[in-house]
């Protein structure tokens, strides 16, 4: 038997206990560590927005859609990963976009990490066993900062949550975004 050239492929794979160890815990707004991993057999979707940069402001009304969309089905975060970011600041922010999904703040980058994100606004879903499953844009609305479309064509984070939902492969599991990039990202 020949054997051809072999390359073993393995998606990328996050695996984590409903609660992270405190050093890799994410913020509330008042400081206390919080793990957005339920165990409450939701998917997680955590969504990654600056105060500062405009792409993320247009997508208030569509993360909070989709949000309202599959909210009985996964429990969606926003995540707040400026290190510089206040919780007065994130408060405003919330309270300006009306805002009615938990919020966390991620100085030390831990959930940037984990979700594989560089720009806001990003997204990462985590399938039921805390699996990453997908990571990128919300949809193809902004071809780049200065330009958008009509309106979206392609719509990767209900597809991505779709498939986590069914157990299935995602068929695009990593589409990265437009928007700003995440600072000091190792």
């Amino acid at each position: 038997m020949r054997w051809g050239k072999f390359v073993l492929r393995l998606a990328p794979v996050v695996l984590l206990a409903p609660g992270l160890s405190s050093a890799q815990r994410a913020f509330d707004l008042d400081g206390h560590g919080v793990s957005p991993f339920a165990a409450d057999g939701k998917i997680t979707v955590l969504v990654f927005v600056r105060r500062d940069c405009p792409v993320s402001g247009r997508y208030a009304p569509v993360i909070q859609q989709i949000s309202k969309q599959y909210g009985d089905r996964a429990g969606f975060w926003l995540v707040y990963p400026d290190k510089s970011e206040t919780p007065q600041a994130i408060r405003q922010s919330i309270a300006e976009f009306g805002y009615s999904l938990p919020v966390l703040r991620d100085p030390d980058h831990t959930l940037v990490k984990l979700g594989h994100v560089q720009i806001t606004p990003e997204v990462a879903v985590f399938d039921r066993k805390h699996h990453l499953v997908y990571d990128g844009r919300i949809d193809n609305w902004y071809v780049d900062l200065a330009r958008s479309r009509p309106a979206a064509s392609t719509h990767e984070l209900e597809d991505a949550i779709e498939a986590a939902l069914a157990d299935h492969a995602v068929a695009h599991n990593e589409v990265r975004g437009v928007g700003c990039y995440i600072s000091d990202v190792e």
